[in-house]
């Protein structure tokens, strides 16, 4: 029975360039997405822009630009990046939507039994947008590990959303996976952070941030990152406006590591405030290294993933940030590395396959199969636990296992003595490559769909140009 889905992945800040971290949250949703349709689903899928804060508004300035037109442009190149990827969402959100400004605003009135105002002195990060205690400022030396700049002393009146009130109930959510964290290591650093977590400032004062929405009642104060920021992901469906219970709660939340806390502990208590229900699963996944060190523009190390992609080509880029990047842990990209996949894996093992199998058809005149997709349950499996690394090894394996079969059964051998065993060779590898085929459809969609034309169609002709050409 059909069922309705929805994905969402974290909004990036759009102060600067897309970067592998985001093609990460959007290459996952989109295997998600086209796996639940191949399943018969029907899948709303979020993406969006945030847009509001000092950081854009400083950057606009330094540009010379009005901050809309600066928001504006850059919001675009995230979009143009999503379709590079090769990534089809349903539903694009701009922080500065107005719909979206007047819900989080109805949303801000809803949780008004929640919100205080008292005096704030402390430790504040700019690069993060958010408030350190006394503690995380000792344990980092007063120095930001993310944005290695020292945190700032700051003295201001904001609202505070009272977390206190929600802390038991997100607690028991995580430990019976009512709200089900991945991976499972990370579910045990979320609750111990909740046990720590003060309640969370929810605005600033204008004069110390103009950009952003205002609170409502209060012209002295504007709404502060989290709460304009993740209400996105209610406020893209409708909510307030809307009865959103078709696709609300999210089935997968995707976001990075650095970004779970909020997503974990703010955003649940700001839905329990709401009498919302809960999404059901946060996916969080880790960062893209180079040499085993953490990007940084400090260290020149920075891979543009522009670059990778028009370098390669979309598929390999996929290839590469699917299968070797881990689904749940940190990966290591270098040209080395990435080279390697594309020479030893994908273009020998499937392009140089699709050829010769195509090859060995056409001369022994197999004509294309008719085929009709089977469960893979060990397939499914991954694909259910949402490891899709995992899922993406266990499709390799059956490549290498049909090369290994040619290498064995010789049908150009076989077509000499037997050419009626010969053909059903060939037709049975065939069928084991459109099985591949069809599991790699919500990795590789464009690779898929040629295989299975290639082998489907009436005459089995070889590709006349290679699967997988460089740029």
């Amino acid at each position: 029975m059909s069922k309705n889905i929805y994905l969402t992945t974290a909004i990036p800040y759009v102060n600067g360039a897309p970067h592998i971290g985001h093609a990460c949250d959007y290459l996952l949703a989109d295997v998600y997405a086209r796996y639940q349709q191949q399943k018969g689903n029907t899948v709303r899928f979020q993406a969006g822009t945030d847009e509001h804060g000092n950081k854009i508004f400083k950057k606009a300035t330094e540009n010379g630009q009005k901050v809309e037109e600066y928001v504006a442009e850059n919001s675009k190149k995230f979009q143009d990046f999503i379709k590079k990827l090769g990534v089809e969402y349903t539903d694009f959100i701009r922080t500065t939507d107005k719909d979206h400004e007047s819900r989080v605003q109805k949303i801000w009135q809803k949780l008004e039994s929640h919100i205080y105002k008292d005096s704030y002195e402390g430790w504040y990060c700019e690069g993060c947008e958010r408030f350190v205690t006394q503690n995380e400022y000792d344990e980092n030396q007063g120095i930001c590990p993310d944005h290695q700049k020292p945190y700032e002393r700051l003295e201001e009146e904001n609202y505070y959303l009272r977390i206190s009130d929600f802390k038991d109930r997100i607690k028991t959510a995580i430990e019976k996976d009512e709200l089900k964290i991945l991976p499972e290591f990370r579910k045990k650093e979320m609750l111990r952070l909740l046990e720590d977590t003060p309640d969370v400032s929810i605005s600033r004062p204008k004069k110390q941030l103009s950009w952003g929405v205002a609170v409502p009642g209060d012209e002295t104060q504007v709404m502060y990152v989290w709460m304009d920021a993740l209400s996105n992901y209610i406020t893209v469906l409708g909510y307030p406006d809307k009865d959103i219970s078709d696709f609300w709660p999210a089935d997968l939340q995707i976001v990075g590591k650095d970004i779970l806390r909020f997503h974990s502990i703010i955003w649940p208590a700001m839905l329990l405030g709401l009498g919302l229900p809960l999404p059901k699963v946060l996916l969080s996944h880790g960062f893209v290294l180079t040499n085993g060190a953490k990007m940084s523009k400090s260290l020149g190390n920075v891979v543009d993933p522009l670059e990778v992609l028009d370098k390669y080509g979309l598929p390999a880029f996929r290839y590469y940030f699917l299968r070797h990047a881990d689904t749940f842990a940190d990966a290591d990209f270098t040209w080395e590395k990435y080279d390697a996949a594309y020479n030893n894996e994908l273009a020998n093992d499937l392009g140089n396959l699709v050829q010769r199998l195509a090859t060995l058809c056409k001369k022994n005149q197999v004509k294309g199969l008719k085929y009709q997709p089977a469960s893979d349950p060990i397939y499914e499996k991954y694909m259910d636990e949402l490891y899709f690394s995992k899922a993406f090894d266990y499709i390799w394996e059956k490549v290498q296992a049909i090369n290994k079969r040619i290498d064995e059964e010789r049908p150009w051998e076989l077509a000499k003595q037997d050419p009626e065993r010969a053909v059903a060779v060939l037709k049975s590898l065939v069928e084991d490559l459109l099985e591949v085929a069809n599991l790699l459809v919500p990795f590789l969609p464009d690779v898929a769909a040629k295989i299975q034309t290639l082998f489907t169609a009436g005459e089995i002709l070889p590709p006349e140009t290679p699967l997988f050409p460089k740029n």
